[in-house]
């Protein structure tokens, strides 16, 4: 009887087979490391970029070979600048080098009695937190003023015809004459660019702040730089800031807190507000809801410039406004 025995198989590596998965191992990892440093030094000293491979390789692959374009740096839409006004007795025809802030007009930072040389001017106001060059008081009754009583024109005499026309008398006929539409003639709204600066300025108080700089002016100045959005800034905090000082006006705000609201919202190219929305206040409810009112009240305002609409680039503005009550 034959007995046919199975050879045994077993997953052990010979001594033999051993060794050379060791040499391909280190082979492979010599390899790869020859290769990574060569493509390292390669770079650091721009040896690829001094090559020239044929043309018809640079065919095949132009991705490959393609340089990467430098990244073009996005153009800020607005500077990012603090509004501050500026007294147009410290105005200058160049703006300053180095402005933080911005305005329908250019200064450059002066004190009356320069002290010191600083990168600021030195400022002696009350407050700490708007950034003003003078102290405006406010006159209470100017609202309480009476007016002068207007004289009615009295009705000019006319002389008397040598004779009284009769129903068949002729007159001459007007060439144009006008349609009677049964409505009175309307003054048509000014334009921002027709609108001047206020003469009158609303009530502020000056910043305290230490400093001083070598240029010396009767009024101090900060350094200021002239925008194509600053003048109908100037027009559009003046309308808040005049809201905002009537509607305390109302209520009595001897009592009020210390503190701030800041607000942030939309304004689109034709004066309309949308999204507000009070990001932090540290007043009352009462007070925050007045800073809105301020802000929504006079809306519409005046629709944008055609070169402010250039300058921005969108159809609304990101406005971050703030109220502080000191």
């Amino acid at each position: 009887m034959l007995v046919h025995r199975a050879t045994a198989t077993s997953l052990r590596l010979e001594r033999l087979d051993s060794t050379r998965l060791i040499r391909a191992l280190v082979l492979s990892v010599a390899v790869h490391l020859l290769c990574w440093g060569g493509y390292t030094v390669g770079n650091k000293y721009e040896i690829w970029d001094k090559l020239t491979l044929p043309a018809w390789v640079k065919k095949l692959t132009p991705a490959l070979f393609k340089k990467p374009e430098p990244a073009q740096p996005i153009p800020e839409s607005e500077p990012p600048l603090v509004f501050v006004n500026v007294n147009p007795d410290t105005a200058t025809p160049e703006p300053p080098k180095n402005a933080i802030y911005y305005s329908s007009l250019n200064s450059k930072a002066a004190n009356p009695e320069p002290e010191r040389e600083t990168e600021k001017p030195k400022l002696t106001g009350p407050q700490e937190v708007v950034p003003e060059t003078e102290t405006v008081e406010r006159n209470n009754f100017d609202k309480l003023q009476p007016a002068l009583p207007v004289q009615e024109p009295q009705p000019e005499e006319r002389p008397k015809p040598k004779e009284a026309p009769g129903d068949l008398a002729m007159a001459k006929p007007e060439l144009n004459p006008r349609p009677e539409t049964g409505q009175a003639e309307r003054e048509r709204p000014r334009r921002l660019s027709q609108v001047q600066q206020p003469a009158g300025r609303l009530p502020s108080q000056m910043m305290n702040q230490e400093g001083g700089v070598r240029r010396q002016l009767d009024s101090p100045s900060l350094d200021t730089k002239s925008t194509v959005t600053g003048m109908y800034d100037a027009l559009f905090i003046q309308s808040v800031k005049a809201r905002w000082l009537d509607l305390l006006d109302s209520r009595d705000n001897a009592s009020a807190p210390r503190g701030h609201v800041r607000l942030q919202f939309k304004l689109h190219y034709d004066g309309r507000i949308t999204d507000m929305n009070v990001i932090e206040h540290t007043v009352t409810e009462t007070l925050s809801l007045i800073c809105q009112k301020a802000v929504l009240d006079p809306a519409p305002f005046d629709k944008w410039t055609r070169e402010m609409r250039m300058l921005i680039g969108k159809e609304f503005r990101e406005i971050k406004f703030t109220f502080y009550y000191y």
